[in-house]
């Protein structure tokens, strides 16, 4: 439970406060120094946040524990964007990297995950935290890649350890991450990184269609790794209906034409 949440009027005051001063907010995002899903008037303060929003996205940041319970299911459907924390699936892993209090299962999790799925019709997006020596062993990302796959969000973030953890764990690389997403083909993955490239690569329009076949690949993935030429090529093959630039829950992907995406 949160201790001392916010009260329903206070939050709405506040938002509404912040739509005025900013009118170019795109999404308005529920979190909180904790599970956001642990708050008691959830779903009257997402009914209250639909009724304001107007034309903005309403997002929630969740690490799933809750997703278990069908009654936060059924808050979640009338979120626009549901970002769920899964870092890995097998129960040792789970507690090596998320520490769950004791009787969370992440089997349970993901049977919950599956669930929602299927019945939710906005985007869906799974937040993967990659860590050095834990999840980033081959079999831990293949199960991984089984079991996103049988979720088919509409996005996987990518990323790793940015500032000081609880406890004492490192993070990987941005090459890394970068070579560990190209297992999973056809799921649009978005990388969150952290640091600047060696060096940049130049792709041909070949080599570009071929990657993109594998997977979309995400704005930050091109300016990470896109030389300048490799850029010009990839938005010829835009102009030219080679490739398809896309926004998926709000991030831009470009995409192979014969791809269908999953959600």
């Amino acid at each position: 439970m949160i201790l001392n949440p916010p009260k329903i009027e206070e939050i709405i005051k506040d938002v509404k406060t912040a739509l005025l001063k900013e009118p170019n907010i795109e999404v308005i995002t529920i979190t909180s120094n904790g599970e956001p899903t642990l708050y008691k008037d959830l779903d009257i303060l997402v009914d209250r946040l639909n009724e304001i929003k107007d034309d903005k996205k309403l997002l929630i940041l969740s690490n799933s524990s809750t997703i278990t319970d069908p009654k936060i299911r059924e808050v979640l459907k009338k979120i626009d964007i549901v970002k769920l924390s899964l870092d890995c699936v097998s129960q040792m892993c789970f507690k090596k990297i998320d520490r769950p209090m004791e009787g969370i299962y992440i089997k349970d999790i993901i049977l919950g995950i599956k669930t929602f799925a299927k019945s939710f019709e906005n985007d869906l997006v799974i937040e993967v935290l990659l860590v050095k020596g834990v999840n980033d062993k081959k079999q831990e990302i293949e199960a991984l890649n089984r079991v996103l796959n049988e979720i088919k969000p509409t996005r996987v973030d990518f990323g790793t350890i940015d500032r000081p953890p609880a406890f004492d764990v490192n993070p990987v690389t941005s090459e890394v991450l970068k070579e560990l997403s190209s297992s999973f083909e056809g799921l649009p993955i978005s990388i969150i990184h952290k640091t600047k490239p060696k060096f940049k690569v130049s792709f041909d329009k070949d080599e570009i269609k071929n990657m993109l076949k594998r997977r979309p690949q995400s704005q930050s993935d091109v300016d990470y790794l896109f030389s300048d030429i490799s850029k010009n090529n990839l938005l010829q093959l835009v102009d030219d209906k080679e490739v398809l630039k896309k926004s998926i829950a709000g991030v831009i992907f470009y995409c192979d034409t014969n791809l269908i995406l999953s959600r």
